[in-house]
């Protein structure tokens, strides 16, 4: 069994619904946008036509602008395999 990475399964699902997203850096600085990618160290950011490569390591938090069902995208994952 595959080991469950909720980091990924967050940002994919704001991904795929393109969901608004504010990301807040540890000084503190925000970007809002959209998450159009992410790797094991960055996320990509468009906010207002603008992408932003933001580092992981900056971040402190990343709030979405409606609740993400993780337990679902977990469970669709799992029946796919």
């Amino acid at each position: 069994m595959k080991q469950l990475n909720l980091q990924d399964v967050f940002l994919n699902q704001a991904r795929r619904e393109k969901l608004t997203v504010t990301i807040y850096l540890t000084n503190g600085f925000q970007f809002k946008g959209i998450v159009r990618g992410f790797d094991s160290y960055t996320v990509i950011l468009d906010c207002e036509g603008r992408q932003n490569l933001v580092y992981k390591h900056a971040i402190s938090t990343i709030s979405p602008s409606k609740a993400i069902s993780i337990l679902e995208t977990v469970e669709d994952d799992q029946d796919e395999a």
